[in-house]
């Protein structure tokens, strides 16, 4: 790969390796194995597993806001798929009714940069992706998969990589007693 380093680490990230003592660590012939542009099929399986992710956003100013995105369930209490990785480039998630701030989908309007952490809690596994995100308003684009959708947010891939498992609890999901997870 003739890639420089920096066309994988920002500016910022440059400066705080300096800064910490750390320069050179990661170069270009050891920082491809970890920053990865596209999603090995591992972790294909993991992401579409899950059942909630993390989103953050921001908006034009550069605001940040982070969200909790959790499957919906049919009325007998079968979880539908939260995400579908479309190809090694590409994912997409539904957006079900929430709270009507939208401030999520809003910062995606005006800004479509979008970080998402993907946790599993029993095996102390994470994955780290970075992309550019897309509203998708045309209800019928993905129903087959999410068929409760209310539109869908359609990411492309920049960067994606697992990271340790330090300090990650283990943790495990309880079932819940019916399908209503929440109340509106």
């Amino acid at each position: 790969m003739s890639a420089s380093i920096n066309t994988w680490l920002h500016e910022g990230e440059q400066i705080a390796q300096s800064q910490f003592g750390v320069a050179g660590f990661w170069d270009v012939h050891n920082l491809p194995s970890m920053l990865r542009t596209a999603i090995p099929p591992g972790m294909v399986t993991l992401i579409e597993n899950l059942p909630f992710f993390f989103m953050a956003t921001a908006n034009a100013r550069g605001e940040c806001d982070c969200s909790f995105r959790g499957r919906e369930y049919d009325v007998a209490g079968r979880a539908y798929p939260l995400v579908k990785v479309l190809d090694s480039q590409t994912l997409v998630f539904p957006d079900y009714s929430g709270n009507k701030l939208y401030n999520s989908l809003g910062n995606i309007l005006v800004n479509g940069h979008i970080g998402m952490l993907f946790m599993d809690f029993q095996s102390r596994t994470r994955v780290r992706l970075n992309g550019r995100a897309e509203v998708i308003d045309n209800t019928m684009s993905y129903i087959d998969i999410f068929p409760l959708a209310q539109r869908y947010v359609r990411v492309s891939v920049d960067q994606v990589y697992g990271n340790c498992k330090k300090r990650i609890p283990r943790m495990v999901l309880v079932p819940s007693a019916d399908s209503e997870l929440y109340d509106e």
